[in-house]
């Protein structure tokens, strides 16, 4: 039977020669992933099924960084026990302060995660690491519990939607502004349970950035996963990074998908999405009147090195607009050090922005940018459900880099001019 990458990547990880959608199958696991508030949960599942070890410690990755450094007691004591948990079971791959990143930027930049893989990780956007072609899906801290002793988890095979991109997009866009047009498209529970496959000759012009972002937003339209088929820039990314040798898997050219999307890149605009679903997309041109008090660049959607030069090029020898707190925020250390060796990290203060150590806080809330009632963010993050940033009547609108930044000049939110 014919099969999608996604399905390809099953079965072998199964040991079948073939799986089919809605099939159950258990799975062998190359990577488990956790982070400081998903994996004490897990530690407690673990100890409480009476699991003494790991399956491989060098198959574990525990990353401290939505509250890290430690916000408070909470905070300390979660971080606490993933430190103590590494130590004991000897986990290679745990990252903390000095070392830390935001986990789905983190996995790839060290090369932990690479092509044929097959991922669960304790967080819903687990999905980014479709981007270097692995199947990789977020899953609950008692999957992981069971994932770090076994190295095993159970799925059911996703159908698949193909999206064919054709076309390259406009200097005033990026990978953002196209998965949130997708999803303005088909709305957040359009590939519900299913692979979003991209295909097609459109994904040679988007960049390794574009399709981490791409692919980290997948779960946004209810997705199991998001994957790129892996090419000569994903190669060239993968190149002296990956720790462990990439499988390369090829769809079928008759493999089954529920339906093929075609995507003109060329005719992507500046999109945002307004309050309170991701699915709630409009050209951000048409928003010019919308009065914003913050502005966040980073996450694990878009606090890569080309997200801190796009906003570098708009804010350098400006300044963001009075009354507009701007908060900047490189997804890694590595990152940062080159915003500092580069002079963005100048530039930004500059500016006056606030420049910040990694860290996912302000996206899900949790510190460095919490909003008041009725304060509104413009934000590179990947959702804005209610009171997602701080308070139930706050306000959170999800944007590329590019259009952040220039909406930080202007106190509204404002397009990007295309260069």
């Amino acid at each position: 039977m014919a099969m999608t990458m996604t399905q390809k990547i099953l079965a072998h990880h199964a040991g079948l020669e073939e799986v089919v959608p809605g099939q159950l199958i258990n799975a062998k696991l190359d990577i488990v992933l956790g982070n400081d508030i998903t994996t004490p949960v897990a530690i407690n599942e673990f100890k409480k099924s009476g699991f003494d070890s790991v399956f491989d410690k060098d198959r574990i990755a525990i990353v401290l960084d939505h509250f890290v450094p430690n916000k408070d007691i909470k905070a300390a004591e979660q971080s606490k026990a993933c430190r103590e948990f590494a130590c004991e079971h000897c986990v290679s791959h745990f990252y903390d302060v000095g070392k830390m990143g935001i986990e789905h930027a983190l996995l790839p930049e060290q090369g932990i995660v690479t092509a044929g893989d097959c991922i669960i990780g304790a967080d819903s956007h687990t999905c980014t690491y479709g981007a270097v072609g692995a199947f990789s899906t977020g899953v609950g801290s008692t999957d992981m519990a069971a994932g770090m002793a076994t190295g095993m988890a159970w799925f059911k095979v996703p159908s698949a939607i193909r999206f064919e991109l054709k076309g390259k997009l406009p200097k005033n866009c990026s990978g953002k502004d196209v998965i949130l047009t997708i999803i303005g498209m088909i709305g957040v529970d359009g590939a519900l349970y299913k692979s979003m496959e991209f295909t097609g000759e459109g994904i040679k012009t988007l960049s390794m950035d574009d399709r981490l972002c791409i692919c980290n937003m997948a779960i946004e339209a209810g997705a199991k996963n998001g994957i790129f088929p892996v090419d000569e820039i994903t190669m060239k990314y993968l190149n002296g990074r990956a720790k462990r040798e990439p499988v390369i898997y090829e769809a079928d050219q008759d493999a089954e998908y529920e339906k093929t999307i075609e995507i003109d890149l060329s005719e992507i605009i500046p999109t945002v999405s307004c309050p309170h679903l991701p699915e709630n997309t409009k050209p951000a041109k048409n928003l010019s009147d919308i009065k914003i008090d913050q502005v966040v660049i980073g996450s694990c959607t878009n606090g890569r090195m080309e997200d801190m030069q796009a906003a570098y090029e708009i804010l350098k020898g400006k300044k963001v607009a009075d009354g507009v707190r701007c908060i900047i925020i490189p997804a890694t250390m590595k990152i940062m050090r080159e915003c500092i060796e580069k002079g963005y990290a100048t530039a930004f203060i500059d500016a006056g922005a606030v420049f910040s150590t990694p860290t996912c806080g302000p996206c899900l809330g949790g510190y460095m940018g919490i909003l008041a009632e009725g304060e509104r963010c413009i934000s590179t993050t990947n959702r804005n459900f209610v009171g997602r940033m701080g308070h139930p009547k706050s306000e959170v609108y999800l944007a590329s880099p590019k259009t952040a930044a220039s909406s930080a000049l202007t106190g509204y939110i404002t397009e990007p001019v295309e260069e």
